[in-house]
């Protein structure tokens, strides 16, 4: 196993002004050492690990990683800056940077390793000794763990620090403090669960972070680290003792279910880092007050990010909920409107008129059979907007918020208050189950309330402001919105077919690509559908095809632009995007964002345009061409995405062959190659 970090990998007069030139200069390093094997696709993945969380802590640290199929081995880069980089930390700029570099299938010993360093940041010492320290390879020495190389590479406050640094993380975290007791001579006891998108700095960072806090508060405090090494299940023991709880985690606790019934505090990641004496005071005072926290009074954990992450906006906040019914509604929508498609294709259009097959159906008939198709979609199709309204709430408030979402729900479809009314439904729900949860309940009644009280009081209020105070205005709404889009024609059809495509393909598959392809699929959602509604579905769909087909397309045309893993990519890119899977081109917009998104968009633009222009209708809201028979104008349909996708392999072709190669590139090697050549011919070896 080769040493996680060399001399070679320390950069200590760190000129870099931003953080995504810090990163780049430190992973050049690792390219150099073979650490790395593609540079952008390596810098792509730590800059989606950023966007997820800024990596700056307090104490002018900065920690950008990530997880990566560019890395070999596990890697760990250090530059040291005099001037600082913003990396988002509150306390301003940090001057000692920690780049991170793990495969995708990193072994648990180098992940042990990482988390080891992870917790020695936290210690005051050994970040002291490493803003004194000499050279690179004593940094290096320093932040291994090893003796100092030898006498002379590092001057002596260095060796100091770093000997307490050495003794310091040698302490056993057992060390004998005031405890402050609850009753009975026994100190407060907690238990706490730390966990972050990668699972292998913040993770460990908040872990010691906390236990340290706990030690100076006087009070027991264990946590259990959800790490990308795996995890050692806290002992059930320990959870029964304990008399409140901590999560620190920016990804979903796995067995949350073990910690119902505590009083908990539940935060991000990063303040369980930077304010960990401020989360015990809040969950003691939880448990003074009895209160139980709606993640505990579920009894249970839920497979959606808790939405209440300290640190979060309110807008990412609502952005989550809507995403969550949204990403439960899409298969329903699929499974519905294929059964109705292949209805209307087998029986005629006119088999939304049959008679009921449980009054008639005859096996030798194709016409009852297209009835039997066409009615259990329709049945699947009746459970969208309840199925919406009801993840919603669940994403607000776990599982105590599925009846009334689904209550709710239900009465938008049944007033015709459409997907707007199952928007509404669901955060009404959510809310009210909330609101439910912060009074102060005796805890006799506790074990009734998820399963009795919340359902029927949250029901109930629901219910009536479904019906009585928002309900109508809503439907009347919605017709409004379905009036208006059946008159749309000519011009503003085109401009809503762009305004469409540039949505589809400006995320490739994330919220803004969910919210148009759930207003199209809304106004299918029904048993007669409008021609208006019919082209809304034909331009989002054909626009939702052209990324990864264009990303295809490119890979053909001009293979030296493209790294052989993404030549790769390119060949599933086909199949992906001839099946309406725009998630098709993400590897190739994670590697270069700003080359590949405005040219997929501009793509998706043009086709959603000729789609609209040409009328093209589409009662499936899923298929891709393997649903063309079911297109109203089939063959213009095709025109249009194949139009689009020649626009996006043209544009990003030429935004591509504006800059320089990437390394590891075809066209970088041949470019290698031809240098190397040239000064081959020009200074010929002597005989």
């Amino acid at each position: 196993m080769s040493e996680m970090i060399t001399a070679d990998l320390v950069d200590l007069d760190l000129s870099a002004q931003t953080k995504d030139a810090a990163a780049r200069a430190l992973a050049e390093r690792m390219v150099a050492k073979g650490r790395v094997t593609d540079l952008d696709g390596f810098l792509a993945d730590v800059a989606a690990r950023e966007a997820q969380m800024p990596t700056g802590l307090d104490g002018g640290i900065g920690i950008p990683h990530c997880r990566s199929a560019h890395v070999t081995e596990p890697t760990l880069a250090f530059g040291r800056s005099a001037a600082g980089i913003d990396f988002g930390a509150a306390d301003g700029p940090a001057d000692l940077i920690f780049l991170i570099a793990a495969p995708a299938g990193a072994d648990d010993a180098h992940l042990t390793i990482l988390s080891s360093l992870a917790r020695q940041l936290m210690n005051d010492e050994f970040t002291a000794a490493l803003r004194s320290v000499g050279d690179a390879a004593a940094a290096a020495a320093l932040i291994r763990g090893d003796e100092p190389p030898a006498a002379g590479t590092e001057d002596s406050a260095a060796v100091s620090a770093a000997a307490s640094a050495e003794a310091a993380a040698g302490t056993d975290t057992d060390t004998d403090t005031d405890t402050a007791d609850v009753g009975g001579g026994r100190p407060f006891r907690i238990v706490a669960v730390t966990s972050c998108p990668t699972g292998i700095a913040h993770t460990y960072m908040a872990a010691e972070s906390l236990e340290n806090a706990g030690r100076e508060a006087g009070v027991e405090l264990v946590v259990e680290t959800q790490g990308s090494a795996g995890f050692t299940r806290l002992d059930p023991a320990l959870i029964a003792d304990a008399d409140g709880v901590i999560f620190a985690h920016d990804v979903p606790v796995r067995e949350k279910e073990r910690f119902a019934g505590k009083p908990t505090v539940d935060v991000g990641v990063k303040a369980g880092i930077n304010k960990p004496a401020q989360l015990i005071v809040d969950v003691r005072g939880k448990a003074e007050r009895g209160e139980v926290t709606a993640s505990a009074q579920s009894g249970g954990g839920t497979p959606v990010e808790r939405a209440g992450d300290s640190g979060d906006s309110y807008g990412t906040k609502l952005r989550k909920w809507l995403m969550t019914g949204v990403s439960y509604m899409v298969p329903f929508v699929a499974a519905g409107g294929l059964l109705l498609a292949l209805g209307f294709a087998i029986g005629g259009w006119e088999i939304n008129k049959a008679p009921s097959v449980m009054e008639h159906f005859s096996w030798t008939q194709v016409d009852s059979w297209g009835a039997l198709l066409f009615q259990i979609g329709g049945v699947a199709f009746g459970f969208l907007i309840p199925v919406l309204a009801g993840y919603i709430a669940y994403g607000m408030a776990d599982r105590p918020g599925l009846v009334p979402g689904f209550v709710g729900g239900m009465i938008a479809s049944n007033i015709a208050a459409g997907f707007l009314g199952g928007l509404v439904a669901g955060l009404l729900a959510g809310g009210v189950v909330l609101a439910i949860q912060k009074i102060k309940i005796p805890p006799v009644l506790r074990g009734i309330m998820p399963v009795v009280v919340i359902p029927l009081i949250s029901s109930l209020i629901v219910g009536f402001l479904m019906f009585v105070v928002v309900g109508k205005p809503i439907a009347e709404a919605q017709k409004g919105m379905t009036d208006w889009l059946s008159g749309l024609s000519g011009t503003n059809a085109v401009l809503l077919g762009i305004l469409l495509g540039l949505m589809m393909c400006f995320d490739l598959g994330g919220p803004v690509n969910k919210v148009a392809y759930a207003f199209a699929t809304a106004g299918i959602a029904v048993q007669d559908p409008s021609d208006s509604a019919m082209k809304v579905m034909a331009a989002v769909m054909a626009a939702g095809m052209v990324p990864p087909l264009g990303m295809a397309l490119a890979t053909v045309v001009r293979k030296k632009l493209f790294t052989p893993a993404e030549r790769e990519n390119g060949k599933a890119a086909w199949v992906l995007g001839a099946s309406f899977i725009s998630e098709g081109a993400i590897p190739f917009a994670a590697a270069d964002p700003l080359r590949v998104i405005p040219a997929s968009m501009a793509g998706g633009a043009v086709t959603g345009a000729l789609s609209m222009a040409f009328g093209a209708t589409l009662r499936a809201p899923h298929g891709g061409i393997f649903v063309v028979p079911l297109i109203g104008s089939p063959f213009l349909y095709l025109i249009a995405i194949a139009a689009g996708t020649c626009v996006t392999a043209a544009l990003v072709i030429t935004l591509k062959s504006m800059r320089k190669p990437a390394p590891g590139t075809p066209a970088a090697e041949s470019a290698e190659g031809a240098t190397a050549t040239s000064v081959e011919k020009k200074e010929p070896v002597a005989a």
